[in-house]
């Protein structure tokens, strides 16, 4: 018989920015996989809206309030985790945000702290405190922080995004090489162009419609194609070996020509 090697039962799993988008998938993955899920964001009323959609499946899910710009909301969490759940397993590092397009010369002070804030050193934040959770309690864990393909390459009008994620892409391999030796593995996942709230008026544009031709699968991503990615990442029975890997998941963009 087969082995499965994305089940993922008795591991608890910590979803940062999991009150939206990207976020609220993962958490559903992890605990259709078995995991007991813990959705971390800014926004309680969304994620008490999400932990109660979770528990009518039968999973197990819990809610706690984080602003990954805040240290002081960070410690409070994970404090509260130990507290509350004893000790996570997983933590999908996803919490970002983006602005609208914006030339760099027109890019000021608070574009650019908002971004880097959010994208980098929240990832940065959330990163050492779920390390340091995991070494402490000897736990042989995963941590994956969700990148961008714009981390690996380029794109106009959108600068301060581009370099916070490019930074979480460097994030991931130090802490790989840091890390290692308490068996907590790093790695990155790297999504294209995926279809949100956010995002869905453009793309039902004219304007977004050719944009999407460009794109070497000449259509978007759903969100089942990040499905097994994560699990992958996710599972230490999947991939122990994976460490400092940087997975793209985008229709073969970040191989296309800029």
């Amino acid at each position: 018989m087969a082995r499965d090697y994305f089940q993922l039962q008795g591991k608890t799993a910590l979803i940062t920015g999991a009150s939206s988008g990207l976020g609220v998938h993962f958490a559903r993955v992890l605990a259709e996989a078995g995991a007991t899920v813990i959705l971390a964001a800014r926004r309680a009323d969304k994620l008490a809206a999400e932990v109660a959609a979770l528990r009518a499946t039968g999973a197990q899910a819990s809610a706690v309030a984080m602003d990954v710009t805040d240290p002081a909301s960070v410690d409070s969490a994970f404090a509260e985790i130990t507290g509350d759940s004893g000790n996570i397993d997983i933590l999908v590092n996803n919490a970002g945000v983006a602005d609208d397009p914006i030339r760099f010369l027109d890019t000021g002070e608070e574009e650019w702290h908002r971004v880097i804030d959010t994208n980098l050193n929240g990832a940065w934040r959330v990163a050492r405190a779920g390390a340091r959770h995991m070494a402490e309690a000897g736990i042989p864990g995963s941590i994956v922080n969700i990148g961008s393909i714009y981390g690996l390459r380029t794109g106009a009008m959108k600068v301060a995004y581009n370099v916070s994620k490019a930074g979480v892409v460097q994030l991931t391999k130090a802490m790989a090489i840091e890390l290692c030796r308490q068996q907590i593995r790093v790695n990155a996942l790297c999504p294209g162009w995926f279809l949100t709230d956010i995002n869905k008026e453009y793309f039902e544009s004219e304007r977004g419609e050719r944009y999407i031709k460009t794109i070497p699968a000449r259509r978007m991503g759903a969100m089942e194609d990040l499905t097994a990615p994560l699990l992958l990442l996710a599972s230490n029975a999947a991939a122990g070996y994976m460490t400092g890997s940087v997975l793209t998941v985008d229709g073969g963009i970040a191989e296309s020509p800029i």
